[in-house]
């Protein structure tokens, strides 16, 4: 089993993206950043690299995917409770980020995202009630 994830994002705007996932309430380890990379720290052993597409493109020979026109990736995390998916993503908002849908309320599981200044998209969630038995 592993221990920690540590998920690589591309961006353009190492300012920019600091601060908008500052203004979330977000901190960076500054044991790992840097003007080229800065390590976003999620939760306890959750981290998302932010490396501009220079530093980016040196761990892959593959074109950077422009993540506000193409889906490349749908981060997921869980939040304690509905309250909080939503008081993130107004932040998340209020910091200049969008919404790609709607909130989800499925009964037993709420769900809204955003997408950062870069496009990523970011989907939230809170358990809310007992889930459904597995379909046979």
């Amino acid at each position: 089993m592993h221990k920690q994830i540590f998920v690589n994002l591309p961006i353009r705007d190492m300012q920019r993206s600091r601060a908008f996932f500052e203004a979330m309430g977000y901190a960076f380890n500054p044991q790992f950043s840097n003007d080229q990379g800065a390590c976003l720290v999620l939760g306890e052993n959750l981290h998302a690299m932010l490396l501009v597409h220079d530093f980016f493109k040196g761990f892959t020979a593959k074109p950077i995917a422009d993540a506000r026109e193409v889906s490349e990736v749908l981060v997921c995390m869980s939040c304690d409770s509905r309250e909080q998916v939503d008081a993130l993503v107004a932040k998340a908002v209020a910091a200049g980020g969008t919404t790609p849908r709607a909130p989800q309320d499925h009964g037993f599981m709420y769900a809204h995202g955003f997408e950062d200044l870069d496009g990523h998209i970011w989907e939230l969630v809170a358990m809310t009630g007992e889930m459904p038995p597995a379909a046979a």
